[in-house]
């Protein structure tokens, strides 16, 4: 037994030298002070918008980054995302209205997934690049219609998916690369969210399928996607079930949201958002403007997705995949292994919310007629560390090279959707079914 280990100290060794690369970078004249900021605006001004898009890019990239509008339906969140922030930019409820006024080099896209499409579109229309969270929509027809507005317009749309960009599914990336199990044939990858995150999504306007795409679009597209990069190849053809088994009508009892609610001494997913300063301004503060409700009950009898599933995917390079989510796990975390011509790759993530010192995820690499050897990699904050890569990548350094594939773009981000969107035309139909047929778009095995 071996343990190839990259340990903290070379984990942080190398990210102060990435660091130092940066300062350095960004403290001569000719990159910073001189060049015109990016002038960036917002729609969707909500919990995500803010928290991943708003105060972080506002705090680390503040010299080359102007913020020069926010735009929501809900004034009052607006307003109140505007503060958070500490800009100064005005804001508006009148999409078109913003992009005119204050004529953004890049439009960062946080809305509701269905309304992705008609932001993306109009964005690069009106003269912007375009930075939307995944999903990027939600079926095959708005998918379509994005790509045919990229290419129209000639600006570009990036999906921001930032499991890539973790270092331990990076390293994953790494060794499959190097062939260490050689030829890869098929893929175990079960995912598990727990009874507070997985709830959260039952509470929210992702319980109804025609906000959301289901979670077979907004939240396994995160998954598919990984395995799109990992595998270098895209899916081509899905089979799948789901049903909802735990949630909506299949609770005990239900009311319209957790404040109203009089069962809370009796049911384990009561939830005070006022204890949360945070989501109370933006949400309970501001429902007077939309009426939404931020803590809806889980048991809802409207909610109208999946809370299991399941799934087969054949890949253009001939790998199959077997794929599950469960939305109502004990724990939050997932299990992986590849499985190759030499061996196989594992690995087991527990994630605990919280990081303790000296963490580590773990990968198991198996060989065939030989040792097991155990890889560690340093846990990081913001999605396995994902989250400042991400960003440093699209505002501070986007010329890098970019040596493990992680910017996505909008092929990415139509080949991560289409696999949940023949998941979910699978499950009505209970045949298998072909991405070319639905989005038009022939699946390719990619070079790596």
């Amino acid at each position: 037994m071996k343990s190839n280990e990259l340990t903290r100290r070379v984990f942080l060794q190398q990210s102060s030298m990435a660091a130092a690369s940066v300062v350095t970078a960004s403290s001569l004249p000719s990159l910073t002070l001189n060049a015109p900021k990016r002038r960036v605006a917002m729609v969707g001004t909500g919990h995500r918008g803010t928290s991943m898009w708003g105060i972080p890019v506002v705090q680390e990239f503040g010299d080359i980054v102007d913020f020069v509008g926010l735009c929501d339906k809900n004034i009052g969140r607006a307003t109140t995302a505007q503060k958070l922030m500490n800009v100064t930019c005005p804001v508006y409820t009148d999409f078109d209205k913003m992009m005119r006024e204050t004529k953004p080099d890049v439009l960062i896209v946080t809305t509701v997934d269905a309304t992705h499409d008609q932001f993306i579109i109009k964005g690069m229309e009106m003269g912007a690049d375009i930075i939307t969270e995944k999903p990027m929509t939600t079926d095959e027809t708005k998918c379509r219609a994005i790509l045919d507005a990229e290419k129209r317009t000639g600006k570009k749309v990036t999906v921001t998916f930032n499991y890539r960009y973790s270092p331990h599914r990076q390293k994953l990336y790494e060794l499959l690369r190097e062939g260490v199990i050689g030829t890869i044939t098929s893929v175990d990858f079960h995912w598990y969210l727990d009874i507070h995150h997985g709830a959260d999504y039952f509470r929210r306007w992702h319980r109804l399928q025609e906000n959301s795409g289901s979670l077979w679009v907004h939240k396994a597209s995160h998954h598919f996607d990984l395995l799109n990069w990992w595998l270098e190849s895209e899916p081509e053809q899905v089979y799948a079930q789901g049903t909802l088994d735990f949630y909506g009508k299949k609770g005990p009892f239900r009311a319209e949201n957790c404040r109203s609610c009089s069962h809370k001494k009796d049911c384990n997913f009561y939830w005070d958002i006022t204890k949360d300063k945070r989501l109370t301004a933006l949400y309970v503060d501001n429902e007077k403007y939309d009426g939404y409700l931020r803590d809806g009950c889980v048991f809802k009898d409207d909610v109208n997705i999946d809370d299991k599933m399941a799934a087969t995917i054949r890949y253009a390079n001939g790998v199959n995949v077997s794929y599950s989510l469960t939305t109502y796990s004990p724990y939050e975390g997932y299990r992986i292994a590849f499985n190759g011509t030499k061996g196989r790759l594992e690995a087991w993530i527990k994630e605990t919310g919280k990081m303790p010192i000296e963490a580590y995820d773990e990968l198991m690499l198996s060989k065939n007629f030989g040792e097991v050897e155990y890889i560690k990699v340093p846990q990081a904050e913001g999605h396995g560390g994902g989250d400042a890569r991400l960003r440093d990548k699209i505002f501070r350094n986007p010329s890098t090279p970019d040596a493990f594939r992680q910017t996505a773009g909008s092929r990415d981000g139509a080949m991560a959707i289409l696999v949940g969107i023949c998941a979910r035309k699978s499950k009505q139909t209970g045949q298998s079914v072909r991405i070319e047929e639905v989005s038009g778009l022939k699946p390719k095995a990619i070079k790596g």
